[in-house]
């Protein structure tokens, strides 16, 4: 069955099942913190400990330890990253904190590496195994809701949950209260905050960041596992310290468990309102928030995209093929009135073309659909037989916004490269959607994925607004972020990670990026797996 024996306990979390544990047990002696390799040694162990330490893992997880090739290259990447995917020696399923405190300290003894997994939906090589390792996989069986507090709108929940199942569950319950942050589909929760997550909802709610996640549970390097701070909405006691694990990527830690502040969910109705240019459409949102219209949403679909939501006929009758905004308006039916009212005018204002306004749920779902589906419109409209898509994030202030887009639409069009664009006008990140159809033109793809990068951070932007760093966009860290700020992250890192042991190879700029490239940094044994 695997778990450590009598490291779980049940609770009755309100009206929902749940599960959790006692504090962590105190580390045995015999297992010191480690120490930081001499320079010239070689940072992990050798295939003999690499061996012994899943041989000692598995004396504790059982049969939820897997060194199957199927289940360990299914663990290394998925269909939209184009970039090194090398399988981690083995795949572990915890159970519980207990659990992975117990495979962290192996880990750190033999010196093996160790790679957090979600969902498995990140796009930047987040859980890639360049020097092979363990990975241990929390969305199998940590993905309970602890307890939920509906008087002070939060939830407990184990960090392998996906959000929209968390939503699910606290809607079956009868809670009025739900998680707003909307990355893609049932993306994790562990995933989530340590890529500092961003989606449609933005606008209303933000993204990732320590409002929305009140306190973690997390296992550090060595198998101390700290809990962030209390369930109290505020607390003065120093720098908050949750903030440390959010974007951090699993190199400082893996997080277990975390405290989620929820919100009302409301009642929305969808609008949606072409513009003759992106400057006016943003021009347009600015203008709505600034009156103080209730938006949960403000979406732009390129006037590209829209032409591939009608090739699709995923709207009832066609969009004028323009630059759109999709809007989640949001409140009573009062509220409603007076939100529509407002924004007609705002459109008007801004030399609108067509607005269409939904009045109850059927409509404002068949008008979302054209955002909803608008990748898979992409695809199909694309003309390729087998297309591949190459994902990108940029982000941008809201006032650069129409400049960085019409650049990324000028030098994809001078390529003779298909891809529309959507941008999340609450935080300004821009997802130039590159479609393309053959490996062949990977070299290609890359050289414009980071030709837009350079142009983001050139406006005061980033390389990534919501998919993190991982392997591949690590490069661009110094020219962003400055040498200075990356010598912090370093220090942090070192402090907390002697060992270099949590997720390696992402990330931090001067971490390399396969084996060889760094003598500390010997290859992956080759028989690890044996």
């Amino acid at each position: 069955m695997g778990g450590l024996a009598g490291a779980a306990l049940t609770y009755a979390a309100l009206s929902l099942n749940a599960s959790a544990e006692p504090g962590p047990a105190p580390a045995p002696a015999s297992i010191p913190t480690p120490a930081a390799p001499k320079q010239g040694a070689a940072r992990f162990g050798s295939p003999d400990d690499y061996r012994a330490a899943i041989a000692e893992i598995r004396t504790l997880l059982l049969d939820d330890v897997t060194t199957d090739e199927s289940d360990r290259e299914a663990h290394a990447a998925n269909e939209w990253f184009y970039g090194p995917q090398q399988a981690p020696c083995a795949v572990v399923f915890p159970h519980s904190t207990a659990d992975v405190q117990a495979i962290v300290r192996i880990c750190a003894k033999y010196r093996v590496p160790i790679i957090p997994y979600g969902a498995g939906t990140g796009l930047e090589g987040h859980f890639s195994a360049p020097f092979g390792g363990v990975c241990v996989n929390l969305g199998r069986h940590m993905d309970k809701i602890v307890a939920v507090h509906p008087m002070d709108g939060d939830v407990v929940v184990q960090a392998g949950i996906g959000y929209e199942t968390l939503n699910k569950a606290l809607a079956d319950a009868g809670h009025a209260l739900f998680f707003p942050l909307d990355p893609g589909p049932n993306a994790s929760v562990a995933g989530m905050l340590s890529t500092g997550c961003s989606g449609p909802n933005a606008l209303r709610y933000g993204s990732a960041r320590a409002e929305w996640f009140i306190n973690v549970t997390a296992v550090l390097a060595d198998g101390t596992v700290v809990k962030t701070r209390q369930r109290a909405k505020k607390s003065s006691t120093g720098p908050d310290m949750t903030k440390l694990f959010i974007g951090a990527e699993g190199t400082l830690g893996i997080v277990t468990e975390a405290t989620l502040r929820l919100t009302p969910k409301l009642p929305t109705r969808v609008a949606v309102i072409s513009f003759p240019s992106v400057a006016h459409a943003v021009q347009a949102v600015v203008d709505v928030v600034n009156q103080g219209v209730n938006v949960q949403c403000a979406e732009l679909l390129d006037s590209l995209f829209v032409q591939a939501a009608n090739h699709l006929g995923i709207v009832p009758n066609p969009l004028p093929e323009k630059d759109t905004i999709f809007f989640k308006l949001q409140g009573t039916d009062a509220m409603m009135v007076e939100s529509e009212r407002l924004i007609r005018e705002i459109a008007e204002r801004n030399e609108s073309i067509e607005m269409r306004m939904a009045h109850d749920d059927k409509e404002s779902d068949a008008l979302w659909a054209a955002r909803k589906g608008a990748l898979y419109a992409a695809l199909a409209h694309s003309g390729y037989e087998t297309p591949m898509l190459y994902g990108n994030d940029a982000c941008v202030p809201l006032s650069a916004l129409p400049q960085f887009v019409a650049d990324c639409q000028k030098e994809m069009k001078d390529r003779g490269i298909y891809g529309p664009i959507v941008a999340h006008l609450g935080d300004g990140t821009v997802h130039s959607t590159v479609i393309f159809n053959s490996h062949d033109e990977l070299p290609a793809m890359h050289e414009l994925i980071s030709g837009f990068v350079k142009k983001a951070i050139a406006l005061d932007g980033t390389c990534t607004g919501e998919h993190g760093v991982g392997q591949t966009k690590k490069k661009y860290l110094p020219s962003e972020l400055g040498d200075g700020t990356c010598r912090m992250l370093r220090t942090i890192k070192d402090t907390l990670d002697p060992l270099g042991i949590m997720n390696p190879g992402k990330l931090y700029p001067d971490e390399p990026d396969a084996p060889g490239q760094d003598a500390n940094y010997a290859p992956p044994p080759p028989a690890c797996c044996a």
